[in-house]
């Protein structure tokens, strides 16, 4: 047990201070009138922790969104924390840099981005500020919003009929996503640079278009040899260069005599590609199933005819060298793949059609129950991270086994937080972190106060089965003081007397 204060006549209330000042700000269990109080200046860096760290009432909401200072109110726009809804309530914003930080996003950004709602997208897009210098332009906005993820594809999509031109034009960049009809209205709108911007995905497709010409060193070079209709002359040139024919055998308008050239190539890499393609002729699917080389043979083998170009990506991703251990980004569901591709794919015996089964969100509960029990460990904790049905204790398991996954497992309601004493001892200072804030634990974890990671002792110290003349002990131990303050067991009066010692106004 940490020393008393009595015995510490050392550390006095001043040396407190900032730990309890941080411990406050976090602390769950605190009431919004002390949270207020902590959007004092004299806060200090326990100001920025509250207001962009973790998430707040409303009551504190309300007041950040009208606070004097506009890097409070930039706080609040960066919290991963808040609902897209209170972070776009500073979509209007008097200050120009905290608009920016609405556009910018959260920091860090989440694996699993929440979109803003569309009418804070559509003031954020078309209001505008006569005589204020700004920091973005409408393409580096839409950019931003784009990376961020904060405006979906599906929030362009339905742009596509909106009465401001500035909106309308967003559609043509999920021209993809159009029927022909949809993108034929685009053609035709009375904007001419929404014809303009219609009219180059059209040229996309037309070899007398930017890939009539070879194109010069670069990224553009990759981009048109891997994505436009090239022309013969340039079709030719690239196939008799090693260079650029894995580009080429990935491109979606290269014609299928070239495709039949590619898939006997001497790299096994091009070959591979090829066989990812969803255009193949039966004839050379049946080649590459039969490759000498056991990737190409994988990759035509796992997706017989017919198959769509969705499918491919998704079992392509899962092909990656970087598919073990995956942390990319969960967004908004797609209409394709099909779902009964999704649920076939549940119970395949290859194990990569079963990773791509994990991720799919609309997988029904008897297919997640299955995959939760898979004998493929990585199928398992895709599950994990990416199902909303996904079992507690699978969840459980993937954050032990995965660290890489424990911030976004971290955000999960699924992740117990109950239970846990077996873990008190886990090697993993993380683990042990988890486990120290299991209110359930029969005893408190006196163990982990003096943890040598300082994360463990902060949540030991937080944990609710802390009361009393001990909890007041560890409010006055350096070590601890920090996570005590934290503990959502502390009332509303000694939070309150804490901030009074540490100088803040009531």
């Amino acid at each position: 047990m940490p020393t008393s204060p009595a015995a510490s006549s050392a550390c006095s209330a001043s040396d407190l201070t900032d730990p309890w000042l941080r411990g406050v700000a976090a602390n769950p269990g605190a009431p919004a009138d002390v949270l207020l109080r902590l959007l004092d200046p004299a806060a200090g860096a326990a100001r920025q922790l509250l207001c962009e760290e973790r998430s707040l009432p409303d009551e504190v909401v309300d007041a950040v969104v009208v606070h004097p200072q506009a890097k409070v109110r930039r706080s609040l726009a960066r919290n991963p924390h808040v609902s897209p809804v209170h972070r776009g309530r500073l979509a209007e914003d008097p200050d120009v840099v905290v608009r920016s930080g609405v556009v910018f996003g959260p920091r860090p950004r989440p694996r699993q981005p929440c979109p803003l709602p569309d009418d804070v997208l559509v003031t954020t897009l078309t209001t505008e500020y006569p005589g204020e210098p700004q920091l973005l332009m409408f393409g580096e906005m839409v950019q931003e919003l784009i990376a961020s993820h904060q405006m979906p594809p599906s929030f362009q999509y339905r742009m596509r009929v909106h009465e401001n031109p500035v909106l309308r034009g967003l559609a043509t960049g999920v021209w993809r996503r159009l029927t022909a009809e949809e993108r034929q209205a685009l053609l035709t709108d009375p904007d001419p640079d929404i014809r303009k911007s219609a009219e180059f995905f059209v040229g996309l497709a037309d070899p007398a278009g930017p890939g009539a010409v070879f194109p010069g060193p670069g990224h553009y070079r990759w981009l048109v040899l891997g994505s436009h209709a090239l022309s013969d002359a340039v079709l030719e040139e690239a196939l008799a260069d090693p260079e650029f024919r894995w580009s080429v055998a990935g491109n979606p308008y290269t014609p299928p005599h070239a495709v039949a050239r590619l898939a006997r190539d001497a790299d096994p890499e091009v070959r591979e590609r090829v066989a990812a393609r969803a255009d193949l002729d039966p004839a050379v699917w049946a080649e590459l199933a039969e490759d000498p080389h056991e990737r190409v043979r994988t990759r035509a083998r796992i997706q017989p005819l017919p198959r769509t170009q969705a499918e491919c990506r998704a079992v392509d991703h899962e092909m990656g060298g970087d598919a073990r251990d995956c942390v990319c980004l969960i967004l908004e569901p797609h209409t394709e793949p099909d779902p009964d591709w999704y649920r076939a794919c549940a119970e395949s015996e290859e194990v990569v059609l079963r990773l791509a089964a994990a991720k799919c969100p609309t997988l029904p509960a008897e297919l997640v129950a299955r995959l939760a029990q898979d004998p493929h460990e990585e199928v398992r904790h895709r599950l994990a991270s990416w199902h909303p049905l996904a079992p507690a204790e699978t969840v459980l398991a993937a954050f032990v086994a995965r660290p890489r996954q424990r911030p976004h497992l971290l955000t999960q309601s699924r992740l117990p937080r109950t239970g846990l004493s077996r873990l008190l001892d886990h090697e993993d200072p993380e683990v042990r972190a988890l486990a120290a804030a299991d209110p359930t634990l029969r005893q408190p974890p006196v163990g982990l106060l003096t943890d040598p990671d300082d994360r463990v002792r902060r949540a030991a110290a937080a944990n609710p089965r802390f009361t009393g003349d001990v909890l007041e002990v560890l409010l006055h131990d350096p070590a601890t003081a920090e996570g005590a303050a934290a503990n959502p067991g502390l009332p509303a009066a000694r939070l309150h007397a804490l901030l009074d010692l540490a100088g803040l106004p009531r």
